[in-house]
């Protein structure tokens, strides 16, 4: 699958989303309001790295090819979402994840995922943020804990780590982990002006123009948002950069 298609695929994903009832067939809160969208992009903000393409490397056992495969993943913003901001992921190839949402709830005051499997299965996780790591767990109908980690080692490598235990276990045994390196060309160096996303603030990778000057946006989804209303966004960019120090 190309990138142009990925990325089409992915908007279309976020879209899908709004539509489809939670785990326990409860309909989600229609609109967030404009400050709680603000908190909610907010809480994001620590895995706007994770936005752009990856390559991925699965296993079962640390140390061990047995089982082993190779996957790519893709990231991007979801600004339209009447709940709220959110980020997206297609994983392709994967063996465990096949797509997820990753949105805050302010409510709750914690992180929420919806994540589709190889296997057909959905499954929402809930969890918090652990300096660079978010540990988001959910209890399967046999009363089985699924977790989920997710570690931001650095700009160029992430982890992600399935687990499970049983209703009578003690400790989480692993499922998989897969390492990801980001794919594609060597990343802008941190501070770089001009290359810095004027949605979100992230470090920018698509050009758009408006009104005879260029600007960064980091995703295809950032870039939506600032083509459906520029001058908005060029405002919270402006009110960004005074509260700068």
């Amino acid at each position: 699958m190309s990138s142009h298609v990925l990325r089409r695929f992915l908007s279309g994903l976020c879209l899908f989303a709004l539509a489809v009832p939670n785990a326990r067939g409860v309909q989600e809160p229609a609109t967030a309001t404009a400050a709680t969208r603000q908190a909610q992009r907010e809480a994001l903000e620590p895995f706007q790295s994770l936005v752009g393409g990856w390559r991925g490397v699965g296993q079962p056992r640390r140390g061990s090819n047995v089982g082993a495969w190779s996957e790519t993943a893709e990231w991007i913003w979801d600004l339209k979402d009447e709940q709220g901001p959110a980020l997206c992921v297609s994983f392709a190839e994967g063996k465990q994840l096949r797509s997820a949402r990753l949105r805050w709830d302010p409510r709750e005051e914690q992180y929420v995922l919806d994540g589709d499997y190889a296997d057909k299965t959905s499954r929402r996780f809930t969890g918090r943020r652990n300096g660079n790591r978010l540990v988001l767990e959910t209890i399967a109908d046999d009363e089985t804990t699924h977790q989920v980690t997710l570690t931001l080692l650095n700009e160029k490598r992430t982890l992600l780590l399935y687990q499970v235990r049983t209703a009578k276990g003690t400790q989480f045994n692993r499922v998989a982990e897969v390492g990801y390196t980001r794919a594609g060309t060597k990343l802008a160096e941190e501070g770089i002006t001009g290359r810095e996303c004027i949605v979100t603030g992230g470090l920018g990778s698509i050009q758009v123009e408006y009104r005879g000057k260029s600007y960064w946006v980091c995703c295809t989804g950032c870039r939506e948002a600032f083509l459906d209303d520029p001058d908005g966004i060029l405002a919270e960019a402006a009110a960004r950069a005074k509260k700068r120090p």
